[in-house]
């Protein structure tokens, strides 16, 4: 049915993906299909990573702790931005392309009043990817 799983992920916030992380891991478990956890960073140091390279170190490691924990298959890949808070939506569209990815499980947020005016990161990749996306709220 499907062939990889993208997970875009936000290393400062994990403990608000449970339940994406937790949907991704089924299904790949349930499809013996990989997962690709895909991080966005700025080459700036912020709470998560001093540089673009320990950010990646740490996706990587997040990376392998799901897989080993789940019991499936897992990459990582983390892309570069200037301005990741206004980039980002952009940018997982095209990393789902980019991966080879045809399934995209994201996590969203509770919508309040900014939704109503910008839309969300969730609801950009679903309305503008060519492949599934699944969102979790």
């Amino acid at each position: 049915m499907y062939k990889k799983i993208m997970v875009p992920v936000d290393l400062a916030h994990t403990d608000r993906l449970e339940k994406a992380l937790k949907t991704a891991g089924d299904l790949a478990r349930h499809y013996e299909i990989p997962v690709c956890y895909v991080g966005v960073t700025a080459s700036t140091p912020d709470a998560v990573a001093r540089s673009p390279e320990e950010y990646a170190r740490k996706l990587t490691a997040f990376g392998a702790a799901q897989a080993q924990e789940g019991g499936f298959e897992a990459t990582t890949r983390s892309f570069l931005s200037r301005d990741p808070t206004r980039e980002l939506y952009k940018l997982l569209t095209t990393a789902a392309d980019e991966i080879g990815a045809d399934l995209v499980i994201m996590a969203s947020h509770i919508p309040g009043l900014p939704e109503h005016i910008l839309t969300s990161n969730a609801g950009y990749v679903a309305s503008h990817s060519d492949v599934s996306v699944f969102v979790i709220r």
